[in-house]
């Protein structure tokens, strides 16, 4: 269903890109707030990520009763998560409830993909131009196309001679995929690729996967929810979502007492064991000194190595998924079910490209530098330009000539990750500059939004026409980015944060690696000082309202 025809003669307050977690909550939160808004998504329905990717084993590493809304009590009340760590379609569910519980799709154009926009300064307003050639006009422009939702189409030489089916994990078809009895290639072996291997698996007659760089996995441990945890849940959720809105993460976590390189090594190994068995990314977090300290990430590294040498019954296979070049956790975690041990299986061959790399796709399957591999279905988990990629593929246009990827060319530069200087009256949500995937993304997307609403009302009430970053603000912010991701070891490795898996992408550290917590106190300091970061004009009077 879409919204009603936009009249291009009048100009709204509001125009927000993307129907996701992020999307949904503003358009709730703009209404509530009484603004003239749409949306546009160019999916058919609400839910963004948990849209696209329906892939098998598709399952969010948050926690399911964290990674919801906290702005409805009711909302809390009425919903109950199967799960301790929910799978996609039970995440698409709650959204679809939300926005149907809301009355918020009617305020959508679904099916149409933002294209262009451009900022007029006499008129200080927005023109947002569809693929149709429809045209928005509206004041502000919030930008919650989503950090993973630009998918990567590998160029690899061949790829459209293959005559079998071309599956990707990030646009998986609605209609269920029966791969039963087929030989399946999968590409890619990040957080997808290892949700959805033993997925498949456990239908394909075969399933070799390809794998260019090993990530490290920990069992998610996931399972049912008791009855009773969800009474406990439900009693508690006020005090945990207050502990969760300055956390460091965003939601609740703990790390042992001391540094790994401060107890024994029994204390410490019975630490990763617990964690470990615990289950789920937090594993990273086992000891608070991890991600700063080399000598104790390889406590953490040489314990996982270790339960992957145990699990991996080939010695051979068990080397060629244990990662080499990067400190563990400086590239996200992944969570998997059954992932190893899916590696015993008679059916499933791994293929390590750095030793043995792809010559060419054919119309049969693929060819390496040793062998050959025929396949009737090539499944793609290649990723995404993460974070920048939805925003520089919209031919943004701002002030004074300022064109958002020729700005971006050298890497992204923002004031807080929600402003962009040269681009007025732009919010951006959840992208560079802020925690972003480093994040509870409900806990994360809700204090977004609520900032940018806090910037639109601030410039209504007070009759500003133009909010514009400060450009040494937008540079300060971005050198203190650079600072803190320089005191841990993530920027030691090739990793999406980086940029590293976009062929000629600029390499620099995108997400706030401070803590959520702290980023959020200094996203207060800046509201609560009359946006001081912020060029605050009244440029236009009598241009519209």
């Amino acid at each position: 269903m879409n919204a009603p025809t936009d009249n291009t003669d009048s100009t709204r307050d509001l125009v927000i890109v993307g129907a996701g977690l992020a999307g949904i909550y503003a358009m709730y939160r703009a209404l509530e707030k009484g603004l003239d808004v749409v949306g546009i998504e160019a999916g058919s329905s609400v839910g963004g990520t948990w849209y696209w990717n329906r892939y098998p084993g598709a399952r969010c590493d948050v926690e399911s009763v964290d990674y919801s809304y906290s702005f409805d009590r009711e909302l809390e009340k009425e919903w109950r998560w199967t799960e301790r760590f929910a799978a996609q379609p039970e995440i698409r569910s709650y959204l679809d409830h939300v926005a149907d519980r809301y009355d918020l799709r009617r305020h959508f154009t679904f099916d149409r993909r933002v294209t262009a926009a451009r900022f007029d300064e006499l008129a200080s307003t927005w023109t947002v131009t569809l693929d149709d050639g429809t045209e928005h006009r509206s004041r502000f422009v919030m930008m919650a196309t989503g950090c993973l939702s630009a998918p990567i189409r590998p160029e690899l030489p061949g790829i459209d001679d293959f005559a079998g089916e071309m599956l990707f994990t990030a646009q998986w078809p609605e209609e269920p995929v029966d791969l039963t009895g087929k030989r399946v290639g999968l590409i890619g072996t990040g957080s997808s690729g290892i949700q959805a291997a033993p997925r498949i698996a456990e239908q394909a007659q075969s399933l070799t996967v390809f794998q260019r760089t090993a990530n490290y996995t920990v069992p998610a441990r996931n399972r049912p929810l008791t009855e009773e945890e969800q009474r406990e849940v439900q009693e508690t959720y006020p005090q945990r979502r207050e502990a969760s809105r300055y956390a460091p993460a965003g939601s609740l976590s703990t790390t042992h007492p001391k540094k790994a390189t401060e107890v024994s090594a029994e204390e410490r190994q019975a630490a990763f064991e617990a964690r470990w068995q615990e289950g789920g990314v937090l594993f990273a977090k086992t000891f608070p000194d991890q991600s700063v300290d080399i000598v104790a990430n390889d406590y953490a590294r040489e314990f996982a190595e270790a339960k992957i040498r145990e699990i991996v019954q080939d010695p051979e296979v068990a080397d060629d998924l244990i990662p080499k070049d990067y400190p563990i956790g400086t590239k996200r975690i992944v969570t998997d079910t059954g992932y190893y041990e899916m590696y015993n299986r008679d059916n499933v061959k791994l293929v390590n490209l750095r030793k043995h790399p792809i010559e060419q796709v054919t119309s049969w399957g693929i060819k390496t530098d040793d062998a050959s591999y025929e396949l009737d279905v090539l499944v793609f988990a290649t990723g995404f330009d993460a974070l920048t990629g939805a925003l520089t593929s919209i031919d943004l246009h701002g002030a004074r000539g300022a064109v958002l990827a020729e700005e971006w060319e050298h890497g992204p530069q923002t004031y807080l990750g929600l402003g962009i200087a040269g681009f007025p009256n732009l919010i951006t949500l959840n992208g560079p500059g802020s925690p972003s995937v480093l994040a509870n993304m409900a806990t994360h997307t809700e204090q977004q939004v609520d900032w940018g609403m806090s910037l639109i009302e601030f410039c209504r009430e007070h009759g500003i026409d133009q909010a514009e970053p400060r450009e040494d603000a937008a540079e300060k912010w971005t050198e203190h980015l650079g600072e803190v991701a320089a005191g841990t070891l993530f920027t030691k490795a090739a990793s999406w944060y980086m940029g590293a898996n976009i062929e000629g992408k600029t390499r620099t550290f995108m997400p706030y690696i401070g803590g959520f917590g702290n980023y959020r106190r200094k996203c207060d300091e800046a509201r609560d000082s009359g946006f001081e970061g912020y060029v605050l004009s009244k440029v236009s009077v009598g241009a519209g309202a």
